[in-house]
């Protein structure tokens, strides 16, 4: 009987000794859970069909509540609390008391993004896949309850903050009023489709002093008596457009970045969901960070720093969008020049001036530069899974230049809204990184 008693005694110290694993902390520090969780994110904001500007609100707020997380890991990194527009005090992790942030900090990035999102159900069913990753990690019971308690805690600070910057109000904001003035924008085929967000310049900016702080001049008077400035510029796009050659078009497509494309045969219409402008330079912001071998806090900040220069971005690009109100070369063209004429790609559904592709590319570039150092080749494979192939690119400036044009490739954009906009959002992106500290040198 004594040596069952021994034998019953022993198997059970075995098993409680196998039961938890000692490096659970070191192996739950993995990268991959916070890129699968954004790329989840990404797939579930291209289904739910979130325009350009609304996309870049989904993807920064989920971003800071990781980092916010997952900063306790290294005393080095700074909240962004009181460095960013109306963000107090992070809620802090008990003293003296053991944490898995990983688990937190994607737990927080989680419910934040499905409170945000319209498909709650695709981002709780990919949570409980993660949420059985990290069972697998064998950590102890209380860490992994007082893990998920923290991220929740987190989470809801940063949507109280998030229910604060004007977005719910803007839902009921009047909507684009077209006019009879030739030189203002009217909606284009083959949707026709109402100007997207004409108050997002109401939005509360992150790091950015207004929507207004980097508004650059005015474009070209409209005038299209043969021979005027704005004649030349229309004339470039019609001839850009038409004279167009297997890069050009390849660029263009590459960059279309529209979430919702409308495909017209005959009399049957479908739409094309695709991933947003915004999207496109998170799928970068990832790119990099395997490349960089950049650990999970790092990605977090790579991710939040990129999301940041987008939304600010987008809120100061449609400041101007709706300040100058111009037309669309489709629109001119098909009135002026040739009825019959089509743009590579097809027109988004706002005012031209200035193009957001070159305001937002270059604010990122700028941000992931910063990050990452100049002259970081990559391969984008961002678009791969839309059917377009791999581009590689020798910096994140080089590809934002390249972002920048594929607008004048594809017949959306006059010149004037692709320069200026590269200047308005590189001035943008050097501002917020002067004006935040993720971590001490």
């Amino acid at each position: 009987m004594k040596r069952i008693y021994i034998l019953i005694t022993s198997i059970i110290f075995i098993t409680s000794c196998q039961s938890v694993n000692p490096e659970w902390e070191q192996q739950s520090l993995n990268p991959e859970l916070l890129h699968k969780s954004m790329k989840k994110l990404s797939d579930v904001i291209v289904y739910d069909i979130f325009s350009p500007p609304q996309a870049s609100r989904n993807y920064v707020y989920p971003s800071i509540a990781a980092y916010e997380v997952l900063r306790h890991t290294d005393e080095n990194y700074k909240s962004m609390a009181g460095q960013l527009k109306g963000l107090n005090s992070i809620p802090l992790p008990q003293a003296d008391v053991t944490y898995n942030y990983s688990l937190a900090s994607v737990i927080a990035f989680l419910k934040v993004s499905k409170a945000l999102i319209f498909s709650e159900e695709k981002i709780q069913t990919f949570q409980n896949e993660v949420l059985q990753e990290f069972n697998e990690f064998r950590m102890p019971d209380d860490v992994y309850e007082r893990s998920l308690a923290y991220g929740n805690e987190v989470a809801d600070h940063i949507l109280n903050w998030a229910d604060k910057d004007n977005y719910k109000e803007t839902r009921s904001f009047p909507k684009y009023t077209v006019t009879e003035d030739p030189a203002k924008w009217k909606p284009t085929p083959p949707g026709y489709m109402d100007g997207i967000e004409p108050a997002w310049n109401k939005i509360r900016t992150f790091v950015i002093d207004s929507a207004q702080q980097f508004q650059p001049p005015f474009p070209t008077d409209y005038n299209m008596n043969e021979g005027s400035t704005f004649y030349e510029e229309v004339m470039e796009v019609y001839t850009v457009v038409n004279d167009a050659g297997d890069e050009e078009k390849e660029i263009a497509s590459f960059w279309d970045c529209n979430p919702y494309v409308l495909n017209v045969t005959g009399h049957i219409m479908h739409a094309t969901k695709k991933i947003t402008p915004g999207g496109h330079w998170i799928g970068i912001t990832a790119i990099a960070c395997r490349k960089a071998e950049a650990d999970m806090l790092e990605t977090t900040r790579a991710y939040m720093m990129t999301s940041i220069a987008l939304a600010d971005a987008f809120i100061s690009c449609w400041d101007e969008k709706y300040r100058s109100n111009l037309t669309r070369p489709e629109t001119v063209i098909n009135e002026h020049i040739d009825e019959k004429w089509l743009p590579i790609l097809q027109t988004p559904p706002f005012p031209e001036y200035t193009s957001g592709h070159s305001v937002i590319s270059s604010a990122a570039a700028i941000v992931l530069t910063d990050i990452f150092g100049d002259n970081f080749e990559f391969e984008d494979d961002v678009e791969v899974e839309y059917g377009l192939p791999v581009r590689k690119f020798k910096s994140f400036l080089h590809a934002s230049e390249e972002a920048a044009v594929s607008r004048l490739y594809g017949g959306i954009h006059y010149r004037p809204a692709i320069d200026n906009g590269v200047t308005q959002g590189r001035a943008l992106g050097r501002f917020i990184l002067k004006n935040t500290v993720t971590k001490e040198s």
